[in-house]
């Protein structure tokens, strides 16, 4: 299965080439690439598919799609996968 997560920004990094942000995705962090949502900003929820925010998307909106994820068995730690180290 492969699905766009929503997930809220906690932080956000412009330090580097591509504009990075960290994730909460219902107590799961990732940290996750912005580019595709430059005016995304702490606080907002974005859709993420494969380390990308592809789209903003409302706090409801958001609520109602990580129920139903929440109903099916491990689909975070399946769609998110393991945290990846950097630097």
């Amino acid at each position: 299965m492969c699905l766009g997560v929503p997930g809220r920004i906690v932080t956000v990094t412009d330090d580097g080439p591509l504009r990075m942000a960290t994730i909460d995705f219902d107590g799961v962090r990732r940290t996750v690439c912005l580019a595709y949502v430059p005016d995304a900003d702490p606080g907002d929820y974005v859709i993420v598919h494969v380390g990308f925010a592809i789209s903003r998307v409302d706090e409801i909106e958001a609520a109602k799609t990580l129920a139903v994820l929440r109903a099916i068995p491990d689909a975070l730690a399946t769609e998110l996968g393991p945290e990846v180290q950097t630097r």
